[in-house]
């Protein structure tokens, strides 16, 4: 389908009316064309959440160029006639099927022949660098770039198959801009996955461990007396978050909140008679707390009363 009359702005109309239009939808450029046309343009264009989506014909020979689009990509469908792309001085004609990628920072010198008809989707640097965001891709300084900039339609059906349907979505009057921005996010990352480009598709960052996870891992070993380093690791986040973490949850350090759980269990066995606690000092020793008289200080300080006493209590 790739738009049809419903999205008609201009048909039969002058060349430099629709390069107006252009050049205030759909990035800025120069138009030259011969003194004696007799040219009807011809233009249908869609906004499409963050994308533009734009079939348009000039009705004759037109030469196209830019210095840059600067914070837009062009990707350019061929769909009738031909035209000729012109690189730091090589020229290539472009025939119907054929798709140029045109990066922002790419000189645009385009020259449509008497019969060329394009699809253009426009698409912004901040939709890809969006999306590779979300994938946590490596984006680099210079931003998305594509590598490779010609292509053929049958080396990407699938994008171009996605492409149709967002034309019709397009068109649809009944999806909001949620369902927009959903579809221009799944053109972005399957535009990234099947253009070469410069993005670095490193092993996903993996995430950190939810606070209440890292709980239930020191309850789990208080025995093991879990160290920051070892919390860290397990967090998948810097010992200094981990810090940041705990005075965020708790208002303590990681040190002083697993001394306060070891000391909870200590009193919770020193207190319950089917534990069959020996002594104080066999109980201190197994969870980790060698200097006796500082567990002593640290064990009336937290409960009230030395911990000799909880167990003489129990055994009445």
């Amino acid at each position: 389908m790739l738009l049809h009359e419903k999205s008609a702005i201009f048909e039969r109309a002058d060349p430099y009316a629709v390069s107006d239009y252009v050049n205030q939808h759909l990035g800025m450029h120069s138009i030259r064309m011969p003194r004696n046309r007799h040219a009807t343009a011809s233009l249908s264009h869609r906004k499409f959440a963050s994308v533009d989506l734009c079939r348009i014909r000039y009705g004759g020979q037109a030469r196209i160029t830019s210095p840059a689009l600067e914070s837009i990509f062009h990707l350019q469908l061929q769909l009738k006639g031909s035209s000729l792309w012109c690189s730091r001085g090589v020229e290539q004609r472009l025939q119907p099927g054929d798709l140029l990628m045109i990066n922002p920072d790419d000189p645009v010198d385009l020259t449509y022949g008497q019969d060329c008809e394009k699809l253009i989707i426009k698409l912004p640097t901040s939709l890809l660098a969006a999306c590779c965001e979300e994938q946590r891709w490596n984006l680099p300084r210079e931003g998305v770039r594509f590598t490779r900039r010609l292509h053929r339609l049958e080396d990407l059906q699938d994008f171009m198959r996605l492409v149709d349907l967002i034309c019709l979505e397009a068109e649809s009057d009944d999806n909001g801009l949620q369902t927009q921005q959903h579809y221009t996010r799944i053109v972005a990352s399957k535009l990234l996955s099947k253009v070469p480009n410069n993005i670095r598709r490193e092993a996903p960052i993996p995430q950190a461990v939810p606070f209440e996870q890292l709980i239930q891992y020191i309850d789990e070993h208080l025995k093991e007396d879990p160290g920051i380093d070892t919390l860290a690791a397990l967090a998948k986040v810097s010992q200094r978050s981990v810090y940041a973490l705990f005075e965020r949850h708790l208002n303590c350090t990681p040190k002083q909140y697993v001394r306060d759980r070891k000391l909870d269990r200590v009193h919770a066995c020193l207190s319950d008679p089917s534990c069959h606690v020996r002594s104080v000092t066999e109980i201190a020793l197994d969870y980790g707390f060698m200097h006796l008289s500082r567990f002593s200080e640290s064990y009336k300080a937290r409960f009230g009363e030395l911990p000799s006493e909880t167990l003489r209590r129990q055994s009445r």
